[in-house]
């Protein structure tokens, strides 16, 4: 803050060189006066208020502790926290923790700026451009911050499920560049959309993708923290989840990820020929039918067959009835039971940070700070569309080719 005198401005008010500076400021000056006004309602008198004769509340105020520095997501500024003695019990602001120093959108800043590929060693130079000179961050900072993060981590973990009520899971194991490849491992993760459309991360966890008993191990988990049986769960055909389902939740029905068909025939076909293919292939899954869909499907199969690619033919029909179970589901529900993209589209962004900067030395690390981004990202999350139709789902309404099945009422008979 600088002080002018002009003609035209008196040397008593106060001027700022940017918008920013007056409104960190009147942030500064607002947190003060709540500070003090905390300890008048404490002791029940403004400052230099006597004490009331008769009944005097305990505690007297005692100057001022040194000046505190607050980082907000606008700044930091300089506070100082009233002191207060004569008390069973040591002030503490409502307002203000006793050791505060940045406040929980700052919290949250970190693991986005991290996510969005901020090196440790930058953040101490970075944060201070954003954040301002005094800002108590640094690369020892978010070493500490991983810390608490693998703690939080370890109680997500152990969190009931019981009053998620979830209708559809999307499972898959996703590859990254942060240690993992060196344990021949993957992040088994799991989303679930919620009666009310919500989605949620409900498990994140190194193991093996096609591990039946790690897929059961993990499911069985979740049904003993309360988590009800989904009605549908979307994976890919290569995953031990199937196995793992008929184990744990065997009445859910399966969907298996059209991405990940698609690409698995392709590979069958030599790339002079992969975009033609592609656009037969892409058809199938937005049919507006399951019989359409089929139709389409024997279409591409005779185009196949005519050039002598028997095995991506026989692919396609492979597993043929997971690949089409969606169509036993709300129309307005298809684009996100096709394919895994709910669970493939955060962690493209965590790719790009672990490809980015090979820093994790443990793979706990490595799924704990994955798991803060995923968290982060799951802040934005799009309630799945037609979000109403949910509940047909949850109460076992029937679809087909994802129209409400309409049942004819009995007749009653006259007596």
């Amino acid at each position: 803050m600088k002080h002018q005198s002009t003609a035209e401005t008196p040397s008593s008010i106060p001027t700022w060189e940017t918008l920013e500076d007056f409104a960190r400021e009147g942030v500064r000056h607002l947190l003060q006066h709540i500070l003090e006004e905390e300890v008048n309602e404490l002791l029940g008198r403004a400052r230099s208020e006597r004490r009331p004769a008769v009944d005097p509340q305990p505690g007297y105020r005692n100057g001022y502790g040194r000046s505190r520095k607050l980082t907000l997501s606008n700044g930091t500024i300089t506070i100082r926290r009233p002191r207060v003695r004569g008390l069973e019990q040591r002030f503490v602001s409502r307002v203000l923790p006793l050791f505060e120093r940045r406040t929980q959108a700052v919290g949250q800043l970190l693991p986005q700026l991290y996510l969005h590929g901020l090196a440790e060693g930058d953040f101490d130079l970075a944060l201070r451009g954003l954040l301002g000179d005094g800002a108590p961050l640094s690369p020892p900072t978010i070493a500490r911050l991983k810390t608490i993060w693998q703690a939080e981590y370890d109680n997500w973990c152990l969190r009931p499920l019981h009053d998620l009520d979830v209708v559809y899971l999307w499972v898959d194991g996703i590859y990254v560049k942060a240690g993992l490849e060196k344990e021949k491992a993957a992040l088994l993760t799991v989303i679930a959309a919620r009666r009310d459309g919500r989605k949620v991360v409900l498990a994140v966890s190194p193991g093996q993708r096609e591990s039946t008993d790690t897929w059961s191990a993990i499911l069985r988990d979740l049904r003993q923290r309360g988590l009800n049986c989904p009605k549908l769960v979307v994976g890919d055909g290569h995953l031990g989840i199937w196995g793992a389902l008929a184990n744990v939740f065997p009445e859910a029905k399966e969907q298996r990820c059209w991405n990940h068909r698609i690409m698995n025939v392709l590979d069958k076909i030599s790339k002079k020929q992969q975009a033609q293919a592609r656009a037969l292939l892409t058809r199938i899954p937005y049919a507006k039918t399951q019989q359409e869909a089929e139709k389409l499907k024997r279409d591409f199969q005779a185009w196949c067959r005519k050039r002598g690619l028997e095995g991506a033919a026989d692919l396609l029909d492979r597993d043929w009835e997971r690949t089409v179970t969606f169509y036993r589901f709300p129309q307005e529900h298809w684009q996100h039971l096709r394919t895994t993209n709910i669970v493939e589209s955060p962690f493209a962004a965590v790719r790009l940070r672990t490809t980015a900067a090979k820093r994790y030395k443990k793979v706990a690390n490595a799924t704990a700070v994955i798991w803060k981004t995923l968290l982060v990202a799951e802040q934005s999350f799009e309630r799945l569309n037609a979000a109403e139709l949910l509940t047909d789902v949850a109460d076992g309404i029937e679809y087909v080719n994802g129209k409400r099945v309409k049942k004819n009422k009995e007749r009653k008979v006259p007596a």
